[in-house]
């Protein structure tokens, strides 16, 4: 299975250049199970990299655009009359996919940004009193232009809590961005050369073998201490939510997954920690004034908790 996630690695790589890390870090929280919140400026990759996860991970792949005139039951579905059973019949939403993109997830109204926050907990929609299952395996991949940019608002903390991580593409180096061109000569796409590795039925497998994967009891407590660290930070206003706790544990175990062992080490979750962390903690105003960001703050916690010997 290991040497699988590293094909599905290399078939991304052949859309989206120089960017191992982030692929990586996407992979771990497909694997985990969790969502994934990309923010950075327009044409970096967001969307490019979530429609080639679906193709070399055989997913039923949706996509919505964010606008404000997006309504809550284009996303979750809704019921209408049928005149030849004389009863309501559901018509399912766009978010019946088994990897959702939700792209400029912040143009849209909160009203219709809260229609995702049952699926993304619960696997579910609610409409009319009734309870509809989304697919298995299911992940949402939302991007958002950092906040300030025109026409966007903040996502709501309750949102932003469900998403596992949170990754930036960045701009390629000058050599990436010349492979990328080299790459699309003669109006070749990339994207038809990524080839399905494997099947949605194989990626719930591993999504299981990672679930199995052992965190020994001092590692439980040092991921614990992470996380009320950023409770009682003098930096913080608010610190992590016990769902960011079980999000580190995730991460943290696809992560190892991913290095080939079965066990958690510290280091796996000191890697994804910053990424599971960064976008729930909210900065005190003194901090914003001095200048300080999250990920300065993510560092120096993981600087001052003690790492245990395992």
């Amino acid at each position: 299975m290991s040497q699988l996630t590293n094909q599905i690695i290399t078939e991304v790589k052949k859309v989206i250049c120089g960017k191992d890390y982030v692929i990586v870090q996407a992979l771990t929280g497909i694997l985990a199970g969790g969502h994934i919140l990309i923010e950075d400026v327009p044409g970096v990759g967001k969307t490019t990299m979530a429609l080639a996860f679906s193709k070399t991970m055989g997913l039923d792949y949706g996509r919505v655009q964010f606008t404000p005139d997006v309504l809550p039951s284009d996303i979750t579905g809704f019921s209408i009359f049928d005149k030849q059973t004389n009863t309501m019949k559901y018509q399912p939403g766009s978010i019946f996919h088994n990897l959702f993109l939700a792209d400029e997830l912040n143009r849209a109204s909160s009203r219709t940004q809260s229609a995702l926050l049952e699926a993304m907990e619960e696997g579910q929609v609610t409409v009319d009193g009734k309870t509809y299952l989304l697919p298995k395996p299911f992940t949402v991949f939302a991007t958002q232009n950092p906040a300030g940019a025109s026409g966007t608002s903040l996502l709501p903390d309750s949102q932003i809590d469900r998403f596992m991580i949170r990754i930036s593409m960045g701009y390629p180096a000058a050599a990436d961005e010349k492979n990328m061109l080299e790459s699309r000569k003669n109006g070749a796409n990339p994207m038809e050369y990524v080839n399905r590795i494997c099947s949605k039925e194989t990626l719930v497998q591993l999504q299981e073998e990672v679930n199995r994967v052992f965190v020994n009891d001092q590692l439980l407590e040092y991921i614990v201490a992470l996380s009320g660290m950023t409770r009682n930070h003098k930096d913080l206003e608010r610190g992590a939510s016990p769902r960011a706790t079980i999000a580190l544990t995730s991460m943290s175990r696809a992560f190892a997954y991913l290095q080939q062992r079965n066990y958690v080490t510290p280091s796996d979750v000191q890697t994804v920690f910053g990424p599971v962390m960064c976008h729930r903690l909210i900065l005190t105003p003194e901090a914003e004034v001095d200048g300080k960001r999250t990920a300065d703050v993510a560092k120096e916690i993981l600087k001052t908790v003690p790492v245990p010997k395992v």
